[in-house]
Protein backbone atom coordinates (compact mmCIF):
# COMPACT_ATOMS: atom_id res chain seq x y z
CA UNK A 1 0.00 0.00 0.00
CA UNK A 2 1.24 3.33 -1.18
CA UNK A 3 1.50 6.42 1.31
CA UNK A 4 -1.54 7.96 -0.66
CA UNK A 5 -3.44 4.85 0.00
CA UNK A 6 -2.46 5.05 3.42
CA UNK A 7 -3.39 8.54 4.54
CA UNK A 8 -7.16 8.21 2.33
CA UNK A 9 -7.83 4.83 4.97
CA UNK A 10 -6.71 6.75 7.74
CA UNK A 11 -8.51 9.84 6.72
CA UNK A 12 -11.77 7.48 6.19
CA UNK A 13 -11.39 5.61 9.34
CA UNK A 14 -10.79 8.40 11.70
CA UNK A 15 -14.19 10.41 9.31
CA UNK A 16 -16.17 7.43 10.24
CA UNK A 17 -15.33 7.18 13.83
CA UNK A 18 -16.15 10.44 14.53
CA UNK A 19 -18.90 11.56 11.97
CA UNK A 20 -21.62 11.32 14.50
CA UNK A 21 -20.05 13.64 17.11
CA UNK A 22 -19.39 16.02 13.92
CA UNK A 23 -23.29 15.67 12.92
CA UNK A 24 -24.65 16.01 17.08
CA UNK A 25 -22.81 19.49 16.50
CA UNK A 26 -24.13 20.64 13.60
CA UNK A 27 -27.63 18.95 14.35
CA UNK A 28 -27.31 21.59 17.31
CA UNK A 29 -27.81 24.40 15.11
CA UNK A 30 -29.01 23.23 11.80
CA UNK A 31 -31.94 21.34 11.95
CA UNK A 32 -33.15 19.93 8.53
CA UNK A 33 -31.40 16.79 7.60
CA UNK A 34 -31.09 17.53 4.18
CA UNK A 35 -28.94 20.74 5.46
CA UNK A 36 -26.97 18.45 7.58
CA UNK A 37 -26.08 16.33 5.43
CA UNK A 38 -25.15 19.36 3.32
CA UNK A 39 -22.96 21.08 5.81
CA UNK A 40 -21.38 17.42 6.53
CA UNK A 41 -20.42 16.99 3.29
CA UNK A 42 -18.57 20.29 3.16
CA UNK A 43 -16.80 19.64 6.61
CA UNK A 44 -15.66 16.30 4.94
CA UNK A 45 -13.92 17.81 1.65
CA UNK A 46 -12.58 20.65 3.90
CA UNK A 47 -11.32 18.05 6.27
CA UNK A 48 -9.66 15.93 3.82
CA UNK A 49 -8.33 19.12 1.63
CA UNK A 50 -6.55 19.95 5.09
CA UNK A 51 -6.08 16.38 6.38
CA UNK A 52 -2.30 16.52 5.74
CA UNK A 53 -1.63 19.54 7.86
CA UNK A 54 -3.45 17.46 10.87
CA UNK A 55 -0.32 17.02 13.43
CA UNK A 56 -2.48 15.21 15.86
CA UNK A 57 -4.33 12.26 14.40
CA UNK A 58 -6.02 11.66 18.19
CA UNK A 59 -7.34 15.24 18.20
CA UNK A 60 -9.46 14.70 14.94
CA UNK A 61 -12.71 15.13 16.16
CA UNK A 62 -11.99 17.98 17.97
CA UNK A 63 -10.50 19.68 14.51
CA UNK A 64 -13.56 18.23 12.71
CA UNK A 65 -15.91 20.05 15.29
CA UNK A 66 -14.01 23.32 14.70
CA UNK A 67 -13.98 22.61 10.98
CA UNK A 68 -17.48 22.38 11.40
CA UNK A 69 -18.14 25.55 12.88
CA UNK A 70 -16.87 27.26 10.39
CA UNK A 71 -18.92 25.25 7.73
CA UNK A 72 -22.10 25.90 9.64
CA UNK A 73 -21.77 29.44 10.21
CA UNK A 74 -21.09 29.93 6.40
CA UNK A 75 -23.62 28.24 5.87
CA UNK A 76 -25.92 30.42 8.00
CA UNK A 77 -25.04 33.43 6.39
CA UNK A 78 -26.13 31.70 2.74
CA UNK A 79 -28.96 31.20 4.40
CA UNK A 80 -29.52 34.94 5.99
CA UNK A 81 -32.41 35.58 3.14
CA UNK A 82 -34.70 32.62 4.97
CA UNK A 83 -36.75 34.32 7.87
CA UNK A 84 -35.90 32.77 11.32
CA UNK A 85 -31.67 32.99 11.40
CA UNK A 86 -30.65 32.82 14.66
CA UNK A 87 -27.96 35.34 16.05
CA UNK A 88 -24.36 34.86 15.10
CA UNK A 89 -23.50 35.70 18.90
CA UNK A 90 -26.18 32.66 19.88
CA UNK A 91 -24.54 30.02 17.19
CA UNK A 92 -21.55 30.67 18.42
CA UNK A 93 -22.33 29.49 21.91
CA UNK A 94 -24.49 26.92 21.03
CA UNK A 95 -21.34 25.42 18.77
CA UNK A 96 -19.04 25.70 21.78
CA UNK A 97 -21.19 23.90 24.13
CA UNK A 98 -21.74 21.01 21.51
CA UNK A 99 -18.17 20.79 20.70
CA UNK A 100 -17.23 20.51 24.78
CA UNK A 101 -20.18 17.63 24.88
CA UNK A 102 -19.47 16.00 21.78
CA UNK A 103 -16.62 13.32 23.16
CA UNK A 104 -19.08 12.14 25.83
CA UNK A 105 -21.97 12.32 23.93
CA UNK A 106 -19.88 9.89 21.43
CA UNK A 107 -19.53 7.49 24.74
CA UNK A 108 -22.88 7.74 25.39
CA UNK A 109 -23.86 6.42 22.04
CA UNK A 110 -21.45 4.01 22.10
CA UNK A 111 -22.74 2.46 25.41
CA UNK A 112 -26.59 2.29 23.94
CA UNK A 113 -25.05 0.68 21.24
CA UNK A 114 -23.60 -1.85 23.63
CA UNK A 115 -26.45 -2.43 25.68
CA UNK A 116 -29.07 -2.67 22.97
CA UNK A 117 -26.77 -5.85 21.84
CA UNK A 118 -27.06 -7.33 24.98
CA UNK A 119 -31.10 -6.61 25.30
CA UNK A 120 -33.07 -10.10 24.20
CA UNK A 121 -33.69 -10.14 20.05
CA UNK A 122 -37.33 -9.51 20.24
CA UNK A 123 -36.95 -6.75 23.03
CA UNK A 124 -34.40 -5.01 20.81
CA UNK A 125 -36.95 -5.41 17.65
CA UNK A 126 -39.54 -3.74 19.76
CA UNK A 127 -37.38 -0.70 20.63
CA UNK A 128 -36.14 -0.02 16.96
CA UNK A 129 -39.65 -0.59 15.61
CA UNK A 130 -41.03 2.21 18.33
CA UNK A 131 -38.57 4.85 16.58
CA UNK A 132 -39.51 3.05 12.85
CA UNK A 133 -41.18 6.38 10.95
CA UNK A 134 -45.00 6.04 10.80
CA UNK A 135 -45.24 4.16 13.11
CA UNK A 136 -48.08 4.51 15.66
CA UNK A 137 -48.31 3.01 19.42
CA UNK A 138 -52.03 2.27 18.32
CA UNK A 139 -50.66 0.02 15.58
CA UNK A 140 -48.19 -1.72 17.34
CA UNK A 141 -50.05 -2.23 20.45
CA UNK A 142 -52.72 -4.15 17.84
CA UNK A 143 -49.84 -6.16 16.49
CA UNK A 144 -49.23 -7.31 19.62
CA UNK A 145 -52.04 -7.89 21.17
CA UNK A 146 -51.54 -5.62 24.09
CA UNK A 147 -53.15 -2.60 25.19
CA UNK A 148 -51.37 1.34 24.27
CA UNK A 149 -50.67 1.27 28.08
CA UNK A 150 -49.24 -2.03 28.37
CA UNK A 151 -47.38 -1.29 25.71
CA UNK A 152 -46.24 2.30 26.99
CA UNK A 153 -45.13 0.90 30.27
CA UNK A 154 -43.19 -2.08 28.66
CA UNK A 155 -41.30 0.71 26.83
CA UNK A 156 -40.58 2.43 29.72
CA UNK A 157 -39.12 -0.07 31.82
CA UNK A 158 -36.72 -1.04 28.38
CA UNK A 159 -36.16 2.56 28.46
CA UNK A 160 -35.14 2.61 32.18
CA UNK A 161 -33.03 -0.79 31.71
CA UNK A 162 -30.80 1.07 28.93
CA UNK A 163 -30.43 4.40 31.07
CA UNK A 164 -29.02 2.33 33.71
CA UNK A 165 -26.81 0.18 31.83
CA UNK A 166 -25.76 3.64 29.87
CA UNK A 167 -25.03 4.69 33.77
CA UNK A 168 -23.30 1.88 34.92
CA UNK A 169 -21.17 1.50 31.70
CA UNK A 170 -20.49 5.66 32.27
CA UNK A 171 -19.78 5.06 35.98
CA UNK A 172 -17.41 2.00 34.80
CA UNK A 173 -15.68 4.38 33.27
CA UNK A 174 -15.16 6.74 36.06
CA UNK A 175 -17.35 8.94 34.43
CA UNK A 176 -15.23 9.46 31.60
CA UNK A 177 -16.16 10.62 28.62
Amino acid sequence: MNDADSTHESFIRLLLRHEPSVRAVIRSVVHRAEDVDEVMQAVSLVAWRKFDSLTDREGFGRWACVIARYEILKFLRTRARERFVLDTDLVERILAEAGEEAPGRAKRLSLLERCLEKLPETRRQLLLEVYTPGCTARALAGRLGRSEDALYQMLRRLRLDLRKCVESGLAGDGGAS
